[in-house]
């Protein structure tokens, strides 16, 4: 029979109609007044032919045992019972523990599966793997990779620059020009770690123009702003030459405001010495800037002199520090916001992550949301997270990261649960080469994605709609019950089960579940929780019947409003207590590809570079509009944007016509790293030269035992470096590289990145 509930995702709450085991149909949640179409993916999820329905045991693996296998990703699988698999990993736990030490476990386990608070897969894995004595870890995000270390040095704080940042409507009611470096994507606005349950940002748009405030907007992309805006396409990767030149006229026609950066500020006389090109003879002039970016100098000059006039909110995108020298574009907004002097003022100062998530503009809530207590990990080798090829390729090798000079483990297990690193990763090709590397691979999943694929166990997890939990987002007002849906499918179970079984399997089993169910698990951290705050919650049995409880929220927040007031009283968590615009710490560590101030650096993968003979293309690999990252590829939503099958690929018609291409067609999208193909979408709103191919298609490999082979579905990470930002963060650089198109002759391969792998018999 058919039923209603309502419950959770990362991309907004619903109502969802279940049938037959499965999501029929969803409803968005009454409050939300601009739902994401993301949540058209949802019916059918739960019995996709792409879940993983059975324990499943790599043949190879089965066969031979533990040991590098060339074999991953191209071989077949063996179907095995539960009692088997818990003595198979269970057996390879022990053996891997006892003869080379917890340090030989990679818990990766990134990504970002479900919004749950208890059945969130990394803090599963994490609790089971602390148990056992703990695992090499991963630090920061592909996503924050270079942010999460530079501006803790020069601001004192990350997470506040997302969670405790000017809010909307302070913007909506102050801000006459909003400057936005990477745009300001609404489709991105879609989505919350956490969850999310209201959408507001595309209002808030709407309601700064109404009062007249202007949107200026750098990107090669005119959609990164829904709406009007002063649309400026500079070459890509050139927005720290903008910022600069913005600067320099800040600086020469005595516009910036000294008396912020003396009281305020640390550095800054370093800094501008090389902005007017005291030491090197290059002034960081408009005319230099308008060589590099192919903007006109006369338009950045009459832009910051209009900055300086009103007030004014710098903000800088994610995706602008995931490249090459990513760590520069925060740092130089943070800095131009600085010399405008209005940090801390509302509706002026600086703004990180603006149309990257739905956090930025939101009010934080004023209390901690029930968590899983994850114990303790007695391991402290850790890795930057976007080096696991390195890792795994380069055992025993040293690298340089934020300061110290670290070694790289020798891996002989990988755990992976909730993720997807064919998603996240670059230079997949060679991420495939380093998945061959370790003894084992285990991936918990409830599909089959290219990392189960390229698994020695597979474990079937169940969706979220299989199983009861409770969420909410430190930026949201609503702590949500997200009760089961329908009943678990085929023979998928909980992670919590599974290594409830493992831990009993190990001896560890009263540590890992003390003694709970998942149920009585789910009353333990809310009732745990219940008791640290200050204001009346209702029993758990309460807030379950009810569905949904709203929790108190700071309200009117300006970014550094308290810092601003009385830096002494409320100094910043740097050195200086100050914001640091030259950063003697940094300074330092003597890195040729990070100094001691925000500076210039040539892109290795830009238009002005020498590739750009061979690659002519410049190829934004942005976050897709119809899923979030590469979850639920398969679903209605997604579907509906491929063009033959294939991701998208946006280009000029300029660019298009000097190919012979129409669109419709598929393409050859390649370098000399590898290939995809791409379905051909015509569109004038990018800018010429550059290409936009979104993240997120299900790797799918034409020869899956070939590491080099063409992906025929669109995923563009078979063409990204596989570098890190610089020596100081090691983030991820996917976010840009140089590619040629061509069109695709004969029949393309069919796309077959769905479809579970080939099973044989024990």
């Amino acid at each position: 029979m058919a039923r209603t509930r309502t419950s959770l995702t990362h991309w907004g709450a619903f109502s969802a109609t279940v049938e037959s085991g499965d999501i029929a149909s969803v409803r968005p949640w009454s409050g939300d007044a601009d739902p994401s179409p993301a949540l058209g993916n949802l019916p059918g999820s739960v019995r996709h032919r792409s879940r993983v329905t059975a324990p499943a045991v790599r043949r190879g693996w089965l066969e031979n045992g533990p040991g590098p296998d060339t074999l991953r990703g191209a071989d077949e699988f063996v179907a095995v019972t539960w009692d088997d698999l818990v003595e198979l990993l269970g057996g390879e736990l022990r053996r891997v523990i006892d003869t080379h030490g917890n340090e030989a476990i990679y818990g990766g386990s990134y990504g970002w599966s479900s919004a749950g608070r208890f059945h969130h897969a990394q803090s599963q894995v994490h609790r089971f793997l602390n148990c056992l004595g703990g695992y090499t870890y991963s630090r920061h995000s592909y996503s924050l990779g270079a942010t999460g270390v530079i501006m803790p040095r020069v601001v004192g704080t990350h997470d506040d620059l997302f969670t405790r940042s000017t809010q909307w409507q302070v913007i909506v009611e102050n801000t006459d020009t909003m400057v936005c470096f990477g745009g300001l994507a609404l489709k991105n606005t879609a989505v919350n770690d956490g969850g999310t349950t209201a959408h507001p940002a595309r209002d808030a748009l709407n309601r700064l123009r109404a009062r007249g405030g202007r949107i200026v907007s750098f990107s090669p992309l005119r959609d990164d702003v829904d709406g009007p805006c002063d649309w400026h396409a500079p070459v890509p990767g050139t927005d720290v030459a903008i910022m600069l030149a913005l600067a320099h006229v800040l600086a020469t026609e005595s516009l910036a405001d000294r008396e912020f950066l003396a009281s305020h500020c640390t550095g800054y006389d370093r800094f501008e010495r090389y902005l007017l090109g005291a030491d090197d003879g290059i002034p960081k002039s408009p005319q230099w800037a308008s060589s590099l970016c192919g903007l006109s100098a006369d338009d950045l000059t009459a832009l910051a002199r209009r900055m300086a006039a009103g007030r004014t909110l710098v903000t800088v995108s994610w995706s602008l520090q995931r490249t090459r020298h990513g760590e520069q574009a925060p740092w130089m907004g943070l800095t131009l916001a600085a010399m405008l002097g209005q940090i801390g003022l509302p509706g002026g100062g600086f703004g990180h992550g603006y149309g990257s998530m739905n956090e930025a503009g939101l009010a934080p809530i004023r209390c901690g949301l029930p968590r899983l207590p994850l114990g303790v990990n007695p391991v402290t080798t850790f890795i930057p997270v976007a080096a696991v090829s390195d890792m795994l390729l380069q055992p025993g090798e040293p690298f340089d990261y934020n300061g110290l000079r670290l070694t790289y483990p020798d891996i002989r297990l990988v755990y992976w649960a909730g993720g997807n690193p064919f998603h996240h990763h670059q230079n997949l090709p060679r991420l495939r080469r380093a998945l061959s590397r370790p003894d084992t691979v285990v991936v918990h999943d409830p599909y089959w994605t290219a990392m189960a694929k390229h698994a020695d166990i597979v474990v079937p997890s169940t969706t979220f709609a299989e199983r009861d939990d409770l969420s909410g987002s430190r930026n949201d007002p609503m702590l949500m019950a997200m009760p089961r849906l329908t009943e678990t499918y085929a023979q998928a179970r909980d992670d919590y089960d599974t290594y409830a079984a493992l831990a009993g399997h190990l001896g560890v089993r009263e540590a890992f579940t003390e003694g709970r169910s998942s149920r009585q698990w789910l009353r333990h951290i809310y009732e745990t929780w219940s008791r640290t705050l200050d204001f009346d919650v209702p029993a758990f049995d309460g807030f379950w019947a009810a569905g949904a409880l709203r929790l108190p929220t700071d309200d009117g927040l300006t970014l550094l409003a308290d810092f601003r007031a009385d830096p002494s009283a409320h100094p910043l968590a740097t050195p200086s207590g100050r914001i640091e615009i030259f950063s003697a710490d940094i300074d330092s560590f003597g890195y040729d590809d990070c100094r001691g101030h925000p500076a210039w650096f040539e892109p290795t993968e830009w238009l002005g570079g020498p590739r750009a003979a061979d690659y002519p293309l410049h190829l934004v690999a942005n976050q897709p509009a119809g899923r979030l990252h590469g979850q639920l590829d398969a679903g209605a939503a997604s579907q509906a944007t491929k063009v033959a099958g294939r991701e998208p690929i946006r280009m000029h018609p300029a660019d298009a016509r000097a190919r012979d291409l129409s669109g419709g067609d598929v393409v050859r999208v390649f370098n000399d790293r590898g290939a995809c193909l791409a379905g051909v979408v015509l569109d004038d709103r990018v800018r010429p030269q550059v290409v936009q191919l979104s993240t997120g298609a299900w790797f799918d490999p034409a020869d899956p035992a070939d590491p080099n082979s063409m992906c025929v579905h669109g995923n563009p990470n078979v063409l990204t470096d596989d570098v890190g930002t610089s020596k100081l963060a090691h983030g991820c650089t996917g976010a840009h590289v140089l590619v040629q198109i061509e069109k695709y002759a004969g029949t393309p391969p069919p796309v077959r990145a769905h479809q579970p792998p080939v099973f044989t018999p024990r």
